[in-house]
């Protein structure tokens, strides 16, 4: 059975070469795809003209599944594949009867056609393959169908967001203002001046309420 149990119309199952990346990558990442991957699989393309669903800016969404080695998070090859093609990806990564799911938000590179450039990835975490709970819809149209699987990934959501683009800008958000207020908490715990730590803890009040506003 298909992991995500799509339509007929949408299997692929071609298995693709590790070598096929050899171009674009250095000798380290040629060898973390040698050590890491014992195979990649092309399962799925979801198009227009596999879903009958029309597209706006995301022309299509492919889904790779990646067989480990070992049990690791393999980030940076993700990244890797992710820059290379040129459409958005599902991936499912499993070693053994566990897996986790990743997808990037991502735009053409203004440097180089052949690039893509990631604004943010979003990652479950590991799971038995027997318990998925996420579910690819097939809704609307395709930007529908990746935005609303990348916000059964995202740990922060709310119900004003409605698109890919509007979800990455405040998953952004938060994590910068997640960063800045435990940065300013260790200088409020260092600081040896009575006047610049309430200036301090005044602007971490600031940062904690906009965070909470955010999150609401």
């Amino acid at each position: 059975m298909e992991f995500f149990d799509l339509p007929h119309s949408t299997i692929i199952r071609r298995f693709v070469a590790k070598s096929l990346f050899d171009s674009v990558t250095n000798t380290k990442q040629k060898a973390m795809f040698t050590n890491d991957i014992a195979k990649i699989m092309w399962c799925n393309t979801l198009s227009s003209e596999t879903t009958n669903l029309p597209h706006n800016e995301i022309e299509e969404i492919q889904i790779f599944s990646i067989e480990l080695k070992e049990k690791k998070e393999i980030k940076s090859i993700l990244e890797i594949i992710d820059k290379t093609i040129p459409y958005h990806i599902i991936f499912i990564v499993s070693f053994a009867d566990e897996v986790y799911l990743s997808a990037s938000a991502k735009h053409p590179s203004p440097l180089n056609d052949d690039k893509s450039v990631i604004d943010w990835t979003y990652t479950s975490p590991w799971f038995k393959k027997t318990e998925n709970t996420y579910r690819i819809k097939l809704m609307k149209d395709i930007d529908t169908v990746f935005f609303d699987f990348c916000r059964q990934l995202s740990p922060q959501s709310n119900s004003s967001i409605k698109n890919i683009s509007d979800l990455t800008a405040y998953n952004s958000r938060v994590s910068a203002l997640s960063k800045e207020i435990e940065q300013l908490k260790k200088k409020v715990l260092s600081c040896p001046q009575f006047n610049k730590k309430v200036e301090l803890n005044l602007k971490l009040k600031e940062l904690e309420q906009e965070l909470k506003t955010l999150k609401s």
